[in-house]
């Protein structure tokens, strides 16, 4: 099998048969999960005891009820009240809304405005076409990198990963995903301002995107090293990354006088800073503390976050010696800089869902399966069982986000 070394591929074109070969099998796989998360939704609605819903300032949580209906409603929960909140009528000072970055918002706003101003049908049409894009994009990606075996399992790896409900929901999780694998597209097709303007647009929709910088900057740095064209115009490329995040910054400052108001705001959150070690540490312990806890909504949270986290930290340790460098520095940083802001209670809280973007530890988990080090069904049957889990308590308002 390919490594992602094998990049003197990338940028060559497919030819028409496998390219309709290719979509038509991205668009099996994203129809079947999404059609089955829409009824598995609906379904847990009705079977399983709901946790009281939770309203944010200025968007009221729907009332569970039974019905068809839950097919879509079960979708607006948690953190999706306050994107949707954002895009109805904006950020307000001091609420703790400044942490949610604008891109995601300002797509639902856009569509919502076509469709006659339906904040919550516009998340839902922004977030599924949005990650179906993506995965198309990974496909094609993971093809010319790796093989088309390899994309085939990576494309079905991330649609059924645990946390993958996310990319179906009112997160902005689908859009970063497709905005940065699509980044990496370009750059690896020398493509520089493409992927720099990419890069520029998922900085505005999370925080986290400002990571693609440096990675992009080490793919210049390769690429040149390659022999393929002038070093400036891909760190140019690479540092217009920034400018994503400067603007978002920027609109605080004009507003409050606080240029780092989404950084300041995390303490609304209770997030402490942290070291990455210490936040690894605390998460195991509390993993295997509350195992069979009494008095407890639900115990198993930590023990959820920690077998996520844990096993792509695995994969992206493997990963350092087979991928790409530009790849690797993209994952480690996206894995490290959350790490650094502990929510001292549950120490891994969101990162499951902070991961479920970072495509290239699922090129790890696919070059294993690939190889036979793992075995295929097993993943399919863990993953699938665990995203079937997980969609369940987050649909009834269990603390999954």
């Amino acid at each position: 099998m390919r490594t992602c070394e094998a990049g003197e591929r990338a940028g060559a074109p497919a030819r028409p048969s496998a390219t309709r070969r290719g979509l038509r099998y991205v668009l099996t796989v994203f129809l079947g999960v999404r059609v089955g998360l829409f009824l598995l939704g609906a379904i847990a609605a009705k079977v399983v005891v709901s946790q009281d819903s939770v309203s944010v300032p200025g968007w009221a949580a729907r009332p569970t009820t039974l019905g068809w209906h839950n097919v879509f409603t079960v979708w607006e929960r948690l953190d999706g009240l306050w994107f949707l909140r954002i895009a109805h009528s904006g950020y307000r000072v001091g609420d703790g809304s400044a942490v949610f970055f604008p891109g995601y918002p300002l797509a639902i706003r856009a569509v919502s405005l076509l469709i006659g101003g339906h904040e919550f049908a516009a998340a839902l049409i922004v977030s599924n076409l949005a990650f179906a894009a993506g995965l198309c994009v990974l496909y094609f990606l993971t093809a010319s990198e790796l093989s088309v075996s390899v994309a085939r399992k990576t494309v079905l790896y991330m649609a059924i990963f645990p946390t993958s409900f996310f990319f179906f929901a009112p997160y902005s999780e689908s859009l970063f995903f497709l905005l940065t694998v699509t980044s990496f597209w370009a750059a690896r097709r020398n493509r520089w301002a493409l992927a720099g303007l990419l890069g520029a647009l998922a900085a505005l929709t999370r925080s986290v995107g400002l990571l693609l910088a440096p990675a992009l900057a080490i793919e210049a740095v390769h690429q040149r090293m390659e022999r393929r064209g002038p070093l400036l115009p891909r760190l140019l490329g690479a540092a217009s990354v920034g400018l994503g995040t400067l603007a978002y910054l920027g609109y605080w400052r004009a507003r409050t006088g606080d240029f780092l108001a989404p950084l300041h705001e995390q303490s609304r959150w209770q997030r402490e800073t942290s070291t990455p070690w210490h936040t690894l540490s605390e998460a195991t312990k509390q993993a295997f503390r509350w195992i069979g806890a009494t008095g407890k909504s639900f115990g198993g949270y930590w023990l959820i976050d920690w077998l996520i986290v844990v096993s792509v930290l695995l994969l992206a340790t493997y990963g350092l010696w087979r991928l790409r460098p530009s790849y690797s520095v993209y994952l480690w940083t996206s894995l490290l800089v959350p790490l650094l802001y502990i929510f001292p209670d549950r120490a891994l809280m969101s990162m499951p869902r902070f991961v479920v973007p970072l495509f290239p530890a699922l090129w790890m988990l696919a070059a294993l399966a690939e190889r036979r080090r793992l075995p295929h069904t097993a993943v399919v049957a863990a993953s699938a069982a665990g995203l079937g889990l997980l969609t369940v308590l987050f649909v009834n308002w269990y603390y999954i986000f």
